[in-house]
């Protein structure tokens, strides 16, 4: 094991990743911002090295900067959670050529996985069901009309090279495909730096799940159960749990299968997670690829309630040549475990608003885990995504776990800055959510329908 880990990142991740490293006895060292200089992770790290100003370009995104607080810090390894930098092939070699250890997958995984056409193809070689789509980028506008009369509509247009929801919009015919076409290709070269444009099947009604792999040393995967993420707005997950109330039991060892078949075909080591759609109603479901993301998930804390295993720890190890520290012949899933993503923005319309914190009171107890990146007297800039800390609740049931969760929202305040609490107790009375039939347009279709006393 190393001895000392810079973190390449902010925030509740950022804190996070510091409390698993600390635990294991390495030296901690951040890197922040001018805008987070009172954030508690900086307190938190055993070294803090401000890398600039608040615009990511200067500082979490300048891969130059934090390599050379690494340097400066003596740092052994990079861990660079999840956003920023950690999805960027070439700052995982640039680490990796300065003699340091990446905490995470290979830079060529990295860069294969990070491209939407080529992992839709990798994974369609390796046996698992992609959606009926382009195998490489569409060249123009004529081509993508094209391709869609072979597709047939509705489609999704996809930036190649996005993620995050990001770079994502829906075509229902060819006036609206060439609206689309032009909208995301222009968004993915200001965004991405890349034009390239992909286009798939779109699934109305379908549920976002995800599973969870994990690489290890010496060349095993394994899949640590699934994640349902269909709760979201703009195509981002506000809402996660595990396991999913909504699959059947054979399609859900098909899903966990094919994700251990997509890690050994690209030879994936440390954390990942496969995201796939599921279509159909029980008794007749089936799935289909969307994407591989090569990092920690925002959402890794229901997998680490519900399998009873600190994933940065295993991260840790399998960087640093370790077996893992759990008994994989004994491994099981207990219980169900939901994440509530807190953000800066308001509950109607999720539109940011950050502002000073005046007030900050988390729940607590049995069952209850919180993930925060603030604190009162803290300030929510405009300039980082809207995520003030992450709420999980983990019980023996589903239905334990809602009560919990019902609990948990009632004693957590917070004043200053907008926040989406209220949205979460709407959520809870939503007949769809409550017994898990819901899907990704659930969310829409709460904004779409007038609200009691409104």
């Amino acid at each position: 094991m190393m001895e000392s880990l810079l973190v390449a990142n902010r925030g509740e991740i950022a804190r996070r990743i510091i409390r698993t490293a600390r635990r294991l006895g390495l030296r901690t060292i951040a890197v922040y911002s001018d805008a987070d200089a009172d954030l508690p992770f900086v307190r938190e790290a055993d070294e803090a090295v401000e890398l600039g100003p608040a615009a990511p370009a200067e500082s979490y995104r300048n891969a130059e900067k934090v390599l050379a607080a690494a340097r400066r810090t003596g740092a052994e390894a990079v861990h660079p959670g999840y956003g920023f930098l950690s999805e960027n092939a070439g700052f995982a070699r640039a680490v990796q050529e300065a003699g340091l250890v990446w905490v995470g997958p290979a830079p060529d995984v990295i860069e294969l996985m990070g491209d939407k056409i080529n992992a839709r193809n990798a994974v369609a070689a390796a046996g698992v069901p992609v959606a009926p789509g382009t195998p490489e980028p569409v060249a123009g506008e004529a081509a993508a009309l094209e391709a869609a009369a072979a597709i047939g509509y509705p489609l999704m247009v996809k930036a190649a090279a996005g993620g995050g929801g990001m770079g994502m919009a829906v075509a229902h015919d060819e006036d609206d495909l060439r609206k689309q076409y032009a909208a995301v290709s222009g968004f993915a070269e200001r965004l991405f730096g890349d034009p390239a444009i992909l286009l798939e099947r779109y699934y109305a009604g379908a549920r976002h799940v995800e599973v969870q792999i994990l690489g290890l040393a010496d060349g095993a995967v394994i899949a640590l159960g699934e994640r349902n993420c269909s709760v979201q707005r703009r195509n981002q997950k506000l809402v996660e749990e595990s396991p999913s109330p909504c699959l059947d039991p054979d399609l859900r060892e098909q899903m966990l299968t094919a994700a251990v078949q997509v890690g050994k075909a690209v030879g994936y080591r440390n954390a990942g997670t496969v995201e796939c759609l599921v279509y159909g109603e029980p008794g007749a479901q089936g799935f289909v690829f969307l994407e591989m993301n090569t990092r920690l998930q925002v959402e890794h804390p229901v997998t680490e309630a519900v399998w009873g295993v600190d994933l940065v720890e295993e991260q840790l190890r399998v960087a640093a040549g370790e077996p893992p520290s759990m008994d994989l012949t004994t491994l099981r899933p207990r219980g169900h475990a939901i994440e509530f993503r807190v953000n800066a923005e308001d509950p109607v319309r999720f539109l940011p608003g950050p502002g000073t914190i005046n007030a900050w009171n988390e729940p607590s107890g049995d069952g209850i885990r919180v993930d925060s990146a603030y604190g009162q007297g803290n300030r929510v800039t405009p300039a980082y995504d809207s995520l003030m800390a992450k709420l999980v609740v983990h019980a023996g049931t589903r239905e334990d776990a809602l009560a919990r969760a019902r609990d948990a929202l009632a004693t957590f305040t917070i004043a200053g800055p907008k926040q989406n609490l209220p949205f979460f107790t709407e959520l809870l009375d939503e007949p769809e959510f409550a017994d898990g039939s819901y899907s990704t347009a659930l969310v829409a279709r709460m904004r779409a329908t007038p609200r009691k006393g409104s």
